[in-house]
């Protein structure tokens, strides 16, 4: 853990910049916050942690004055303020750093920075020169090379975050807040920002930080605060707490909890997939799944995992290969031949190739079965509420009414409702790509629970995971991948962090 000396007799001594205290905010009959609150301290790295619902969005949008709190207060500097939006909350110092940053793409990165204060030269024209050496030397204190004059469009998530930064030390930002902002990462990415943040905490910043993985929030933060339905329910030094207390506050269970795995003996082969190659993306992947098995796809980003269960369904198109469920090959590029020989796949991107947002709820849960649903061609609106409510109720799904959107909820929920479309269906084969990724540790252990339970009922489960300890703790056997190819085999006694980083990475152990 990166540090910075603090010890818990010397926090009281000192100012917070930011202070939140006593917060309560209602949208309508739903209380978001109850009692939230909150310290911030220059030259610290602060983490906020809670399950899905806990509060952690409406407390940084009150911090950053797109709401105002029903009650409560905010200092800055030991002053009272109230921000009526975000320009006084800018104003006051205060930045957010999103998962997905909104720059505009047709603008360059300096253009970007300065939208709307550019310097001005002779005749009121934008002096460029001196806006592109103002944005280098932004990136130079930071310490990451970048081209101001570059183009936006097109940059990755992590230069664009860099760019939100730059953004904000150059509007003196004082609190930074990054909002998930590793979801989309790669590991080298990762570090870069953590690099970059650590050197915003030295150089005198109060960093707030929200992740829901606690290895980041270990190695980045000197404190963390947990919510739970609304209300602050700790503050500790990261020194003087464990993960597992840290567990128990947010959700009410040990974190051994996480993975309800049961053991189970597998049976038939259901799925084999055999030879498959798509040129360019990955070639000659062949394995097999039993009725009652877990098998995961480990491997770094980029190694073509997720390219061969779109493959294995018919999403994408493949050149070679045969993929065949209870012995029946599938043709390929057709996801409807799929779906009737009993494949499910629920994808990576829940937002954009698992959900149609501004559908309700009910009906995105209903989604593979509505023909089921009609009849004489038309949907039943009984049948339909009973089918969702039926899956809602089996998945724990919170929501506020199955005609709300399905944009209006939160992440893990929205999950649930993808998971609850292809359960509906009684698949033999279910394909889980990155299951619990950007969802707390309290819907994780649910979607656990719902993947053991359904390969204890027989269902042969496929699962692409990044996360190690996710893949060491519900995969019977573990397919590594490297480069598009399969690097090697795993059986559960076998599979190790070590052992799979080694085949992952293509280095030989010691």
């Amino acid at each position: 853990m990166s540090g910075t000396g603090l010890d818990a007799e010397s926090i009281p001594e000192r100012q917070p910049v930011l202070r939140l205290s006593g917060a309560s905010k209602s949208f309508g009959s739903v209380a978001a916050l109850t009692d939230a609150r909150i310290e911030l301290y220059a030259g610290e790295t602060h983490a906020l942690v809670g399950e899905n619902g806990a509060g952690k969005s409406t407390l940084i949008k009150i911090l950053a004055g797109v709401h105002r709190p029903d009650s409560g207060t905010i200092t800055v500097d030991g002053e009272v303020v109230e921000f009526s939006g975000t320009a006084e909350a800018k104003e006051a110092g205060i930045a957010v750093i999103y998962q997905e940053p909104t720059l505009f793409p047709d603008l360059t990165v300096a253009e970007n920075i300065f939208m709307g204060r550019q310097p001005r030269g002779r005749f009121g024209m934008i002096d460029r020169d001196r806006m592109n050496r103002a944005a280098a030397a932004l990136f130079e204190q930071l310490g990451v090379p970048m081209d101001p004059e570059r183009q936006a469009l097109g940059m990755s998530i992590a230069d664009q975050q860099v760019v939100e930064i730059a953004k904000a030390i150059s509007l003196d930002a004082r609190v930074l807040i990054m909002d998930e902002p590793t979801a989309a990462l790669s590991g080298a990415e990762v570090e870069r920002l953590f690099t970059v943040t650590r050197a915003l905490r030295d150089d005198g910043a109060a960093v707030l930080f929200i992740s829901h993985r606690f290895d980041e929030v270990e190695a980045l933060c000197e404190r963390v605060t947990v919510m739970r339905d609304g209300a602050h329910v700790s503050t500790d030094l990261m020194s003087e707490v464990s993960i597992d207390q840290i567990v128990r506050r947010m959700v009410g269970r040990e974190l051994g909890a996480l993975f309800p795995k049961q053991e189970v003996q597998p049976r038939d082969v259901v799925l084999e997939v055999d030879g498959l190659t798509r040129e360019g993306v990955y070639r000659d992947v062949s394995f097999s799944v039993r009725a009652g098995e877990i098998v995961a796809l480990a491997g770094l980003v980029g190694a073509g995992r997720s390219e061969v269960v779109q493959g294995v369904f018919g999403v994408d198109p493949r050149d070679a290969g045969t993929v065949r469920v209870g012995g029946r090959a599938l043709p390929p590029g057709n996801p409807r031949a799929a779906m009737r020989a009993g494949v499910a796949l629920v994808p990576e991107d829940r937002r954009h190739q698992g959900l149609l947002l501004d559908l309700s709820i009910m009906r995105n849960a209903t989604l593979t079965r509505r023909s089921r649903l009609a009849r004489f061609g038309f949907l039943v609106g009984g049948a339909e509420r009973r089918e969702a409510e039926q899956w809602t109720a089996r998945l724990q799904t919170r929501y506020g009414r199955l005609t709300d959107p399905a944009g209006t909820l939160s992440g893990g929920n929205q999950q649930k409702i993808v998971l609850a479309k292809w359960l509906a269906t009684g698949p033999k084969v279910l394909i889980v790509d990155e299951p619990t990724r950007g969802i707390d540790i309290g819907t994780k252990a649910e979607v656990h629970r719902l993947m053991s339970s359904l390969a204890a009922e027989g269902v042969a489960v496929v699962m692409v995971s990044s996360e190690l300890p996710e893949v060491l703790a519900m995969a019977d056997r573990v397919l590594v991948m490297r480069e598009g190819r399969l690097a090697g085999e795993l059986s559960r006694a076998e599979a190790t962090e070590e052992s799979v980083m080694f085949l992952a990475t293509g280095q030989e152990a010691a």
